[in-house]
């Protein structure tokens, strides 16, 4: 398990649908501080996504300062202020509620996208960020979910490109993908 001392690291964590990506992101946040925060963009739209984000909820306790934002997580991040870690679970339902919220609008889509790697170029604490990998499967037969396979995967690559370490969860099991000393 990657252990991050005084030092702001930005984390990826991707891997399939239930690998144990939130609760690997969990774990690692515990050793880095007391102080985290977690950054939800689920939104309850059904009555199993309820259950799951309430089981979330449960796994994290009252450890963590939890936000719930669906589009605008760049602007909620700078307003965390100084903490030790914040968990962003998960980048994949942020890139849904961008397609389905704004629309086409794909000027206000890139623009809440540059505000994120705003933040993360610069970040206030370490951040690990979760993800779902698309690069696995296969092109879907719509043009709308092959929009949104297209938008996530460009996303994955640009913030696995600016992030110091890289995980990928495969069964429970965390795999090193990359590391920068």
């Amino acid at each position: 398990m990657a252990i991050v001392g005084d030092t702001k690291k930005r984390i990826l964590l991707t891997g399939g649908i239930r690998s144990g990506k939130s609760a690997y992101a969990l774990e690692l946040a515990s050793l880095m501080g007391k102080q985290k925060v977690f950054l939800a963009t689920a939104e309850a739209l059904d009555d199993e996504m309820n259950l799951r984000i309430k089981n979330h909820q449960l796994e994290r306790g009252d450890e963590y300062q939890t936000i719930e934002e669906p589009l605008y997580i760049a602007d909620r991040l700078k307003e965390v202020g100084a903490r030790d870690v914040i968990i962003i679970d998960c980048l994949t339902l942020w890139v849904n509620n961008l397609m389905f919220k704004l629309g086409n609008d794909e000027v206000k889509m890139q623009e809440q996208k540059d505000k994120f790697f705003d933040f993360l170029k610069q970040p206030t604490c370490s951040i690990i960020m979760v993800t779902n990998e698309v690069g696995l499967g296969v092109i879907p037969e719509n043009k709308l979910s092959r929009q949104y396979i297209n938008m996530l995967g460009r996303l994955n690559q640009d913030v696995a490109r600016i992030s110091d370490e890289m995980i990928m969860m495969i069964s429970g099991i965390a795999q090193q993908i990359k590391k920068e000393l």
